[in-house]
């Protein structure tokens, strides 16, 4: 007896479980173009340790053309990752292979890698398998976000301590206009701001001098381009100091901390700063030998010193934004009357005035947010 026409049309139809597995996977054109444009970094690692594909955003994180990431393989020796303390990982450990052995997936496994062009980046990565007909793993789906920023901040915000340093050279460190033959002349570092060309704008000032006799003195040793006179107020004088991309001042700032004080005496000159707590003092020394090769460490003291809402007004701006409003304030554009001038700030950035206004605005509103939305929320 043959099937009537309404009883094949029923054995044709998908049952409960066919639909839902439909609804529940996209056709392989679709997935393909989810994976290609979803914005959480992906690759995938087929059963001989080599990436098969990676998407867009994973060839972003990482620096390197999507061509140059497949065929690589996962092995320490040709991806090398680390822990926390820079210890390599090693290939037992790797989630990759925790996920193929198990079979299980690995969440949160949080490592650092050095990228192509030398910088360092935190990712927190999670792996979870996929299966062939037999049930073993025949692909490992990596999935990886950048927490670089996030622990960065971890590592401020843990990290409540600063050493407070004192390095001392001779007095024929010191070029001939700034050497006194007797008591000291005391200069402050209010702070140091990066500029787009690579070099920097360093704000100063000290009651010890003059107004020209400071703007000579800066304009006299050798890595400082120009000098500005900001103000002289109650015998008070602040200079706007154009310089080379790294000068004595900028070693601690290269290094996470601040330069605070430049002292000198008839017979020495010293740098006062400080730097995070687990910093080595001797990698300052050793940038501040690049100018004084004599010089040596002759104080060091560790101090709690959390600064923790400027760390984070610090982690929300981007770094031209954060730029642009250290030099507004120190140059002076807040005060009254104003000691620099909107164009003459735009100019230092290679801006029209413009785009420096736009950078300075966005950076206030942030300012102004975590002050009074984030931290009042926080609060509540």
């Amino acid at each position: 007896m043959t099937d009537s026409p309404t009883e094949t049309v029923q054995d044709d139809e998908p049952s409960d479980q066919e639909q839902a597995e439909r609804r529940s996977t996209p056709p392989a054109e679709i997935a393909r173009q989810v994976f290609d444009v979803s914005p959480v970094s992906t690759v995938v690692v087929d059963s001989s340790g080599t990436i098969a594909f990676a998407n867009d955003r994973a060839s972003e994180s990482l620096g390197l053309a999507s061509e140059q990431l497949t065929g690589r393989v996962y092995h320490p020796s040709e991806w090398p990752i680390y822990d926390g303390d820079g210890a390599p990982i090693a290939l037992d450990d790797h989630p990759v292979t925790r996920t193929f052995e198990s079979g299980e997936p690995v969440y949160g496994f949080e490592h650092w890698i050095e990228l192509p062009d030398g910088s360092e980046r935190w990712f927190s990565s999670s792996t979870s398998p996929v299966l062939d007909d037999e049930g073993a793993v025949e692909y490992v789906v990596v999935a990886f976000e950048d927490v670089t920023a996030l622990k960065r901040r971890e590592k401020r915000l843990t990290s409540d301590h600063a050493r407070l340093l004192e390095y001392r050279a001779s007095e024929s460190a010191v070029p001939p206009s700034l050497r006194v033959d007797d008591g000291e002349t005391r200069i402050d570092i209010d702070s140091i701001v990066s500029l787009p060309d690579g070099t920097t704008v360093q704000y100063m000032g000290t009651s010890d001098l003059s107004a020209s006799e400071f703007v000579t003195m800066v304009e006299e040793v050798p890595h400082y381009l120009d000098a500005r006179l900001l103000s002289s107020i109650d015998g008070y004088t602040r200079i706007e100091a154009h310089a080379e991309t790294t000068t004595v001042s900028h070693v601690f700032q290269s290094l996470g901390g601040q330069a605070r004080t430049i002292i000198v005496s008839p017979d020495a000159v010293r740098f006062r700063g400080e730097l995070p707590g687990d910093v080595d003092p001797r990698l300052a020394a050793d940038g501040i030998r690049e100018f004084h090769p004599e010089v040596e460490l002759v104080s060091e003291k560790l101090v709690y010193s959390p600064h923790l809402l400027y760390d984070v007004v610090a982690d929300a701006l981007t770094d031209r934004q954060l730029a642009v409003l250290d030099a507004a304030y120190f140059g002076g554009y807040f005060d009254s009357p104003r000691a620099s001038t909107g164009d003459e700030l735009a100019n230092r950035f290679g801006v029209t005035r413009q785009t420096f206004n736009q950078h300075l605005r966005k950076a206030q509103r942030t300012v102004f947010r975590h002050l009074f939305e984030k931290s009042g929320a926080d609060a509540r």
